[in-house]
């Protein structure tokens, strides 16, 4: 009876430690791609160059990340998953010092590029390995467990940033990585197990990882330049998206002429879960990292809040995020994505909708309550779309499946960030300059992240669902 009632509420011990290995080495690609955001006019100073310039090495970085996805997917298949994740993590680490040390702006840039690089290859492995590890009956508490620097990084990212550069310099961004590395290495090296590649008689399939890096790559492009010019009829964004999609022509005939021998067969899609969770995790990336952008402006611009005291005033929301975690990847096990998804949208509208009447006057303690009700939501629909895609998948599907959901949501994310601040620049355009006013231009933001969520309900009664035992 003891050891039933040990072995009962929780994973068994080498996957739990197995899974927060694996969460541990992902924290610094996550945490560095926020925290980099707070030293921009620090940069700006010390480089002597102008916000433009500095830009690149933020959107360089994310479209290193993009390019690499497609390749982490033959690494897998390949080699041996562990030594790839592994060495992905040591490389991030490394490349931090390079960055930390730059002695010019183009220095900077380039480092940052490679850094974009190795975090490219990390993420697909972190989901992939961890579904591998866990197996479909432990799959949702696992994925819960690997949200922890999803969580940590969009929310903690700036405060730690902000102390690090106030208190010391925008080099110890970067150094602080190869401290979390130095931890995270031989934790990783002992206890994540040795994984068999996927698929060691695949071919290298060249022009397919360079088709998809490119898709990526344009069509992120193109989204982040509609952001910047606050338009999508933008010569930059038209170009760019256009190629873009026209690249998405040329795989689809590529693949069907490989007869789906490629590094995303498009017969993936055909999986039910696959796709509906595809659908949902594009949605969900614009509904929830959209309004990141606009909620640290808005505590700047209306409650004039540095942006410590904005990132911090974030905090309540990364707290319901992490009191929720735990139980949701529970529920994903014992009753399915379905339910989890429908109650947790739910909850995110609650949580949402307020933010569509907020004014400079509103009181902190309801801005607190709200976007604490809207963090508790978030993993409610990330987790289990995510446990979704990978559901009744072979092993050697697994490196494509973590390659589409790493582009989708990739794409959607910027697609969201780039949506909001359109919609909110838009309103404000149309409007009288005083401050009060300007306001409907963040209620505009917010009122299309409700909207995207509204939508998300569709795919989110597709979604599978389990007996109660």
């Amino acid at each position: 009876m003891i050891a039933a009632k040990v072995k009962q509420p929780g994973l068994p011990k080498e996957i739990l430690l197995a899974a927060w290995a694996i969460a541990l080495g992902a924290i610094a690609p996550m945490l560095d791609s926020t925290m980099v955001n707070i030293a921009i006019d620090k940069l700006t100073q010390d480089f002597d160059t102008s916000l433009n310039t500095i830009q690149w090495s933020i959107t360089g970085y994310v479209l290193a990340l993009a390019i690499a996805v497609p390749v982490s997917g033959w690494l897998m298949n390949k080699f041996n998953g562990k030594k790839v994740f592994i060495g992905a993590v040591v490389a991030f680490g490394v490349i931090s010092v390079f960055v930390g040390v730059s002695w010019n702006i183009s220095s900077f840039i380039f480092f940052r590029l490679l850094q974009g690089f190795s975090a490219g290859i990390i993420t697909p492995l972190m989901s992939t390995l961890l579904v591998k590890t866990a197996g479909q009956e432990n799959l949702g508490r696992v994925m819960a467990i690997v949200s922890t620097p999803m969580i940590f990084g969009p929310i903690l990212g700036p405060v730690i940033g902000g102390f690090i550069v106030h208190g010391a310099s925008w080099h110890w961004i970067f150094f602080i990585n190869v401290f979390i590395v130095l931890i995270a290495a031989p934790l990783m090296m002992k206890k994540i197990p040795d994984f068999e590649p996927f698929n060691k008689d695949s071919k290298l399939d060249v022009f397919g990882i360079i088709n998809l890096s490119l898709i990526s790559a344009s069509l992120i492009y193109g989204i982040t330049q509609a952001a910047d010019h606050a338009s999508f009829s933008n010569r930059a964004t038209l170009l760019w998206v256009g190629i873009g999609l026209v690249l998405v022509a040329v795989y689809l005939v590529y693949n069907r002429m490989r007869k789906n021998q490629t590094v995303l067969p498009v017969t993936l899609f055909t999986h039910k879960s696959f796709s509906t969770a595809s659908i949902g995790l594009f949605l969900a990336n614009i509904s929830i990292m959209g309004p990141m952008l606009i909620l640290p402006l808005f505590f700047q611009n209306f409650r004039h809040f540095t942006a410590i005291e904005a990132a911090l005033a974030l905090i309540p929301q990364g707290i319901g995020m992490l009191v929720t975690r735990p139980l949701i990847g529970k529920m994903i096990d014992r009753i399915g994505a379905k339910y989890v998804v429908m109650v947790s949208l739910a909850l995110s509208l609650i949580g949402s909708i307020p933010l569509i009447f907020i004014t400079a006057q509103t009181s902190m303690i309801w801005i607190s309550i709200i976007l604490f009700i809207r963090g508790t939501s978030f993993g409610g629909i990330i987790l289990p779309l995510t446990s979704e895609a990978y559901l009744g998948l072979g092993d050697k599907q697994l490196p494509e499946a973590g390659v589409g959901i790493n582009m989708i949501e990739n794409i959607g994310s910027s697609f969201g960030s780039a949506v909001i601040a359109t919609v909110v620049a838009t309103v404000a355009q149309g409007l009288q300059p005083e401050i009060i006013n300007d306001i409907k231009g963040y209620h505009g933001g917010f009122l299309v992240s409700v909207i995207v969520l509204v939508a998300i309900f569709i795919p989110g009664l597709f979604l599978t669902h389990k007996k109660k035992v």
